[in-house]
């Protein structure tokens, strides 16, 4: 697709802060102006959200703050979600902070799952609902006015629900 790469490991570096450096020693030249990670498990490193402040997405596949936080991705979601008995999950599109799965949220969509047998099932069902929400909602926040307040997105226009 022409899109450039570059593989940056974790485990190539002593600590989080020069891992860090690394990826900004890459991220900088291209001129990068938004990270988007997609099920990527580490912590992002402290110093390249200093660097890209508000500017970090990820999704999280129920609606936080409910089941989130460390050790709280894929299947282990939808099974403590499935344990719990709840009827709706959902999909959480957040801000990445110096903590797990607790950016501010930039959209929820809720997923009814009363008639979800199993974590497996429930899992094809968010899953689904994240691969048309996360490209419509990545557009947003790269296109349309808004700031970030404490933990709240304001937009200076109507967004409309993209069902």
């Amino acid at each position: 697709m022409g899109i450039p790469a570059q593989v940056i490991h974790p485990a190539q570096f002593p600590d989080a802060e020069r891992f860090g450096e690394a990826l900004l020693s890459a991220l900088q030249p291209r001129q990068v102006r938004w990270i988007v990670l997609a099920g990527y498990l580490k912590k992002i490193p402290a110093n390249l959200i200093t660097h890209f402040p508000n500017r970090i997405v990820n999704i999280h596949p129920a609606l936080l703050p409910a089941f989130g936080g460390k050790g709280m991705y894929g299947m282990r979601v939808h099974q403590a979600v499935f344990d719990a008995g709840v009827q709706v999950t959902g999909v959480t599109i957040h801000l990445v902070n110096e903590d797990y799965d607790a950016g501010p949220i930039v959209w929820q969509e809720p997923v009814v799952i009363r008639d979800c047998r199993s974590p497996e099932e429930i899992a094809r069902r968010v899953l689904a609902v994240e691969h048309r929400l996360y490209p419509q909602v990545l557009q947003w926040l790269v296109t349309r006015p808004h700031r970030v307040t404490g933990k709240r997105i304001q937009w200076n226009e109507a967004i409309y629900d993209p069902n």
